[in-house]
């Protein structure tokens, strides 16, 4: 089903959540192959923008076949945000500026009181929002949690006041601060802010087979669901959870020709944006996501942990396929 995010349109009800360390350009490519309707960066610090940081600016690469695209950014003032956004807009082009009003971390939340600190400032959610709804041309949206912790669940008082200063979407995450990812998100809390504001609403939370993107938006009338942890090592999710909302199709199991064939074309893709061996450091963890579970996998997880090359990790790969003959 195609909807829009402001003017942007979107083919699809699948989005990509910004996972740090997790969503550069080569993840989001392999996103975008499985038909995903929107992707996400990972989030980038205001502040790192404004003191020009190159580390931070290199993690705003993006190709055209990744549109439409929207852009994270944490923070935790307004006026950093204003400059940020500006920054991003004018070099990096995305159709969508998102506000990350959600990050967990420490680092973030506490130590920074960006992310998921805001949610217990109504006022700065406020100036923050319009602050960069006034500075940019693109729709702008903003990610959020539940609350801070269960005495303090304000999503829909929030919700209010992001529509109120012209955002143009709102993701609900429905979990505290304080709860992360250690109990089940609650739905409920997605509907309620669907029937309180007017803009789309995503969905996130415990999207990990198409029959849970399903059952989210039959409880809660949401626009989109947005798929993050669900989609470690399992891409093909993207294109089950499409195939089921759109058509009623059924999934079908993925093979270990497919994952083996996902892994070398992921280290590819990873090898055109980085240094090989930053790349294959990388793609450690993501080729360990996509056996995990498979047999015998655990037997080659410990040299795939010390592999430093492409080379090597398709002969570990090869040399996988061979043991489970």
């Amino acid at each position: 089903m195609k909807w829009k995010i402001g003017n942007v349109k979107i083919d699809n009800q699948v989005v990509l959540a910004p996972m740090a360390g997790i969503c550069d350009s080569s993840f989001r490519r392999i996103a975008k192959s499985m038909g995903c309707g929107l992707l996400s960066t990972e989030m980038v610090s205001d502040k790192a923008i404004m003191y020009d940081n190159w580390k931070t600016k290199s993690m705003l690469y993006m190709t055209e076949c990744e549109r439409p695209i929207s852009q994270q950014i944490f923070g935790a003032d307004a006026e950093s945000f204003k400059i940020a956004s500006a920054f991003i807009e004018e070099n990096m082009k995305p159709d969508i500026i998102d506000i990350n009003m959600g990050c967990p971390v420490t680092k973030v939340a506490v130590k920074a009181g960006a992310g998921s600190a805001l949610l217990k400032h109504p006022d700065k959610v406020k100036d923050i929002v319009s602050a960069v709804v006034d500075t940019v041309n693109v729709p702008v949206t903003v990610k959020i949690r539940s609350g801070w912790n269960n005495k303090s669940i304000n999503a829909v008082e929030i919700a209010k006041i992001i529509e109120n200063c012209g955002a143009s979407a709102i993701t609900v995450h429905p979990r505290t601060r304080e709860e992360r990812y250690g109990v089940k998100s609650n739905w409920s809390i997605i509907k309620q802010v669907k029937d309180t504001v007017s803009i789309p609403v995503i969905g996130n939370g415990d999207i990990f087979t198409c029959y849970d993107a399903g059952r989210m938006i039959d409880e809660t009338c949401c626009d989109a669901i947005m798929i993050g942890r669900g989609v470690l090592g399992n891409p093909w999710l993207i294109r089950q959870c499409i195939d089921y909302l759109d058509y009623g199709i059924e999934p079908e199991r993925v093979t270990l020709e497919q994952r083996i064939d996902m892994i070398k074309k992921h280290a590819e893709l990873l090898s055109e944006i980085r240094p090989e061996k930053v790349a294959m450091h990388k793609m450690r963890t993501h080729a360990a996501y996509y056996l995990k579970g498979r047999y015998r996998s655990a037997e080659i997880k410990p040299k795939l942990f010390k592999m430093n090359t492409k080379e090597e990790l398709f002969n570990l790969l090869d040399e996988y396929v061979e043991l489970i003959k």
